[in-house]
């Protein structure tokens, strides 16, 4: 499920880079994922209504509000930069997962931890950085977004325990349109409705029901059976799908760099997963 996830998002760094030319971020994101709270609630209403409490609302507000950070930053990211390096970018969450879970849990990351997570940055360095190692504004804002996806699926660990994660995941989106809505209509220019197109609605649905509802759903179904640390660098591969279809429909042009920083992330998931350690958690969890 993690893996379908990273497909499905890998498509939508394109699909972003085309939508946020038509509506600014945070009235996209708000778009987005007020439709996508929408729709969850009406295919799923008897389990909304069955699990509805305080404890309910509150978590999910709390989840979506770390997301909107999250996707709001990426979202200016992607405006100012190429869909793949904004895809790569976003990967160093990698990195900061394990720490942060080690802040929350009380769970030192193993060494085969730190060893894919270096790896994994090292990778997202060789194509996201340019030659002098600098990096341009939409990079900077995408790097902030990728902290906040840190924290996110640390949350997402800590609350998903004994709850309805497609629950969850709907009052998510609700709080994430909520705040792209207002964010949107306070600070942002209204977008110019006949420059409206029949690609940009497909690009839209694709955004909502795809890469929203069902990605997300996979995610945070599979991050309730499956350690932080290990779902992180799976979700990595986000990244690599990510340039890949910039390569392949956006022009983005591929390097040797670009190849290397592929297998580098590769060799990171593999380090990950290949460890009994990790199975061990696994089957505990």
């Amino acid at each position: 499920m993690l893996v379908l996830a990273t497909i499905i998002w890998g498509l939508s760094f394109v699909v972003m880079k085309n939508t946020v030319e038509v509506i600014p971020p945070a009235l996209l994101i708000g778009v987005r994922f007020l439709c996508a709270s929408v729709l969850l609630c009406l295919v799923f209403v008897k389990r909304v209504r069955a699990t509805f409490c305080r404890d309910m609302v509150v978590k999910g507000l709390v989840l979506g509000t770390l997301l909107f950070l999250a996707y709001w930053f990426q979202t200016i990211g992607v405006a100012n930069t190429t869909p793949g390096k904004n895809a790569f970018i976003t990967a160093t969450y990698v990195v900061i997962v394990p720490f942060g879970w080690w802040i929350v849990a009380r769970r030192r990351p193993g060494i085969h931890n730190i060893v894919a997570a270096v790896l994994c940055i090292a990778g997202i360095g060789l194509v996201s950085l340019d030659s002098d190692l600098s990096a341009n504004f939409g990079d900077m804002m995408t790097l902030v977004g990728a902290v906040w996806f840190a924290v996110h699926i640390i949350f997402v660990a800590k609350f998903s325990e004994g709850r309805d994660m497609v629950v969850l995941t709907m009052y998510q989106f609700l709080a994430m349109g909520v705040w792209g809505l207002l964010i949107g209509f306070a600070i942002e220019p209204l977008p110019d409705l006949s420059v409206l197109s029949s690609d940009f609605l497909w690009d839209m649905v694709y955004l909502v029901v795809f890469a929203s509802c069902a990605a997300l759903l996979f995610q945070n179904v599979a991050q309730a059976h499956v350690p932080p640390s290990q779902a992180s660098l799976l979700l990595s591969l986000e990244a690599v799908f990510g340039v890949l279809f910039s390569v392949l429909i956006y022009g983005e042009q591929i390097s040797i760099r670009l190849i290397v920083g592929f297998v580098l992330v590769f060799v990171a998931i593999v380090v990950s997963e290949a460890f009994p350690e990790n199975r061990k958690s696994l089957q505990e969890k």
